[in-house]
């Protein structure tokens, strides 16, 4: 295998293959997927692990796709997330101009999707499955911590080089990693991107996304609800034990107030938005707010380089893609690493990483552009721009097919699928 070493003055050398900088839910998947074939990652990163699990530290939960919890199935991370895990057996998609649609009749344009309708090719798979980041991230932590990897915590990457046969990495406090290939995983704001020169295009959508977690009066039943408001969307995702978090977007000072609200002003103004077929919800823990906004890396790749989950791509979460397009890239990266590896060859060559690129440059592309459509046809209230999208929405809701499509879209079936997200080890 593909031989590097980390090295700090006056200490001995150990031997490394691949520096990932970011232990984040998307490195941390990358490392423990070619720890298990057999490589030797080092992850990087300013949080230590036992801070990253904290509830306060990550407020969010995240819908994943049934595809990339198959990833974790195969990674042996599976038993630590199921007894956290909650299915979602349908999506209700509603244009409204006030949430609560649900209390009667669903108005003339809606979406819904249901699990029974693909299970014959899903194997019996919900569309996908909620689960809350701390979770994730605790499973992680307790699968990379036994598979032995090493992870260096609290540091932050100061520089980055990428040499004719190695990448060097400096740490802030001096230390120095060299391996034959660096992952740029640490975020948008990713040092190894810039490093590596290559630039990131996007823009500021103005709006917040606002995220709390509630308690229900009634049960849920595994079904998600997404209103598309003037404001932007607003969505209840099913969690375990009768719970719901909260995804709904406002303009940055609404956010701002509504993080501060005393408890009684918040529930008034959740209550609004949440209708009363649920019941009334109890805030369970603190608001946390999020600025939304769209930002692509101009490549995947350099010499030595390989960009990953928000250092690669930024998207909105109007339909909880972000992570996924995460995990899909940690597939499809520890793919072509391992196979390159086993053939012999360089895993930090253009010729090697292009292949990565190739295999995520479209399914990024489109699925951001997407998400970014998405933001502008559903966010305001013009009365064309209604009757077009209740229109589509109506016309996608009667053909089965399409409705087909869009849900193993979403859950990440479609196209050609790495090894891990059809749930085979490498």
């Amino acid at each position: 295998m593909a031989k590097a070493r980390a090295r700090k003055a006056g200490s001995g050398e150990v031997p490394t293959d691949v520096v990932i900088a970011g232990a984040g839910i998307a490195g941390a998947t990358l490392a423990l997927a070619l720890a298990r074939a057999g490589l030797k990652p080092v992850l990087i990163d300013p949080i230590v692990f036992e801070a990253q699990v904290a509830p306060a530290f990550d407020g969010r939960a995240s819908a994943i796709a049934y595809a990339a919890f198959r990833q974790w199935r195969a990674l042996g991370v599976a038993p630590a997330l199921e007894p956290h895990v909650q299915r979602i057996e349908q999506i209700l998609v509603t244009d409204a101009r006030t949430p609560g649609a649900a209390t009667g009749a669903p108005p003339p344009f809606f979406l819904r999707f249901d699990a029974a309708e693909i299970a014959d090719r899903s194997d019996g798979e919900p569309l996908g499955y909620m689960l809350e980041n701390r979770h994730i991230r605790a499973a992680l932590a307790q699968a990379v911590q036994q598979a032995g990897i090493e992870v260096v915590a609290p540091a932050r990457v100061a520089s980055a080089a990428f040499e004719a046969r190695e990448a060097v990495v400096t740490l802030a406090d001096g230390r120095v990693l060299t391996a034959p290939l660096v992952v740029g995983a640490e975020g948008r704001g990713s040092v190894i991107r810039e490093a590596a020169g290559i630039g990131a295009v996007g823009w500021d959508y103005r709006q917040t996304g606002v995220v709390a977690t509630v308690k229900l009066e009634r049960p849920h039943q595994g079904v998600a609800h997404e209103y598309f408001l003037p404001s932007g969307p607003f969505a209840i995702l099913p969690l375990t034990g009768d719970r719901a978090s909260l995804v709904w977007t406002e303009s940055p000072s609404r956010a701002a107030a509504l993080k501060s609200a005393r408890p009684e002003v918040f529930h008034a103004h959740l209550q609004r938005r949440f209708g009363e077929f649920l019941g009334r919800p109890v805030r369970e823990g603190p608001v946390f707010t999020y600025p939304l906004s769209l930002q692509l890396a101009e490549r995947l790749v350099g010499p030595r380089v390989a960009l990953l989950g928000d250092a690669a791509h930024g998207v909105h979460p109007i339909a909880g893609q972000g992570l996924n397009l995460g995990l899909k890239g940690s597939a499809a990266l520890a793919q072509t690493v391992v196979e390159a590896c086993r053939l012999g060859e360089d895993i930090g060559s253009e010729a090697v990483l292009e292949r990565y690129a190739a295999w995520r440059r479209f399914d990024t592309a489109t699925l951001s552009a997407g998400m970014d459509l998405f933001v502008r046809l559903f966010s305001n209230d013009r009365p064309l721009v209604r009757l077009v999208r209740g229109v589509g929405m109506a016309a996608v809701n009667r053909i089965g097919p399409a409705r087909t499509f869009f849900m193993r879209e979403a859950g990440g079936a479609v196209g050609d699928l790495p090894k891990l997200l059809r749930g085979e080890a490498l």
